[in-house]
């Protein structure tokens, strides 16, 4: 998977860089501020103070399915509405001052990409971004969740299982016993949040009481709040497995934190307007807000500057994160859902810069949404 994203990133890189394209170059960055991040800035002429638009492509894939996420065509899309937006520009008499940027983030899947982004300045001085995500329906928004990783590590002590199994310490079973406190907790937990996980390791042969076992959790809710909440609870499932077995445990966080994504309601408006424009059908507010969500990095930076995520219909029912779904993400049958995804972000993208009032509406909805939120982390 290494491979592919640096393989995605070059080929990335050399299309922008290409002198194929019409119009002005892009300025193009590889590996910027990570070794396969990249960056490709446009501007208008006298650009002096413009208006920062950016468009987000993932390229990364998952381990044994590839593109069962259609992050293939998130990619397309990013590049296909700047290229669109730029063309667009390009073709005014008199454009007005604007940088069209396109950012490659790579590691939505593992470690969060766009979050270490973030940290290191890429998103600074940006007004509005865009991306799109494939899924089996048309919504301008969707409530995608906050997420924490946990690796969970139980030191004991080995021995023969059969002669002397009194002198072993199992972490087996503490790792048994932290699996079914999870389940136990079940019970008590929201219909909102989610707990799920696999064990890494579990031993090596029955007869050797195993020393060591790792598991690995994902834990999600609907915000920062909720997830720090569900986190303790987690938590102490695992200390207490260490405790009734005698093991020694060892927890620890994923480097970064998946926020929950800030909706932007004037945003969300204006391309589903522009999306009816194109034919795309759109499921309903009821299903929206009652419907299935995952996580994703795009909503750390949701927290940083204004942001719109669609999920768009790709021809298939099949379900992400199958193989199923990785046949669908590669097909022409893709190619037109995608393409059509990336005029309504353009589309979007120029009502922000041209219609009067439209950027500080959008501005506004970013401050009060990250206020509210800010609110529910850190009450007064």
């Amino acid at each position: 998977l290494a491979y592919a994203e640096h393989q995605a990133h070059d080929a990335l890189t050399r299309f922008f860089s290409g002198g194929d394209l019409p119009g002005a170059a892009w300025d193009v960055r590889p590996h910027y501020k990570l070794g396969t991040a990249f960056r490709a800035d446009w501007s208008t002429a006298a650009p002096r103070d413009p208006l920062r638009i950016a468009f987000l492509c993932e390229y990364d894939a998952l381990p044994g399915l590839g593109h069962a996420c259609g992050h293939n065509l998130i990619a397309e899309v990013g590049a296909a509405a700047a290229l669109a937006l730029k063309a667009a520009l390009e073709s005014l008499a008199e454009p007005s001052a604007v940088q069209v940027t396109v950012l490659g983030t790579p590691a939505e899947e593992q470690g969060g990409g766009k979050i270490d982004l973030i940290k290191a300045g890429a998103f600074d001085g940006l007004d509005v971004v865009f991306m799109a995500h494939p899924s089996q329906e048309n919504a301008p928004y969707l409530p995608d969740v906050a997420e924490h990783d946990v690796t969970v590590k139980y030191y004991g002590k080995a021995s023969h299982a059969a002669a002397y199994p009194w002198e072993g310490v199992n972490a087996l079973d503490a790792a048994v016993l932290a699996y079914n406190n999870l389940s136990v907790l079940r019970q008590q937990m929201k219909p909102t949040w989610r707990v799920h996980g696999v064990i890494k390791n579990g031993g090596v042969k029955p007869n050797i009481i195993p020393s060591y076992t790792e598991l690995e959790f994902y834990l999600r809710a609907p915000s920062v709040k909720e997830l720090s909440l569900l986190t303790e609870k987690v938590e102490n499932c695992f200390k207490a497995a260490a405790l009734a077995t005698g093991c020694k445990v060892e927890i620890k966080g994923g480097e970064n934190d998946y926020y929950n994504v800030l909706p932007n309601k004037r945003l969300q408006k204006i391309y589903k307007e522009n999306g009816k424009k194109l034919g795309i059908e759109f499921i309903s507010e009821d299903a929206i807000l009652n419907g299935l969500s995952g996580s994703t990095d795009f909503g750390n930076v949701t927290f940083v500057v204004p942001g719109l995520h669609p999920y768009f219909y790709i021809g298939s029912d099949a379900l992400n994160h199958t193989e199923e779904y990785t046949e669908a993400a590669g097909s022409q049958t893709a190619q037109f859902y995608a393409l059509r995804t990336a005029k309504a972000l353009a589309m979007t993208a120029l009502d922000v810069i041209f219609k009067p009032g439209l950027l500080e509406e959008v501005r506004k909805d970013f401050r009060e949404m990250k206020l509210k939120e800010e609110e529910q982390i850190n009450p007064v």
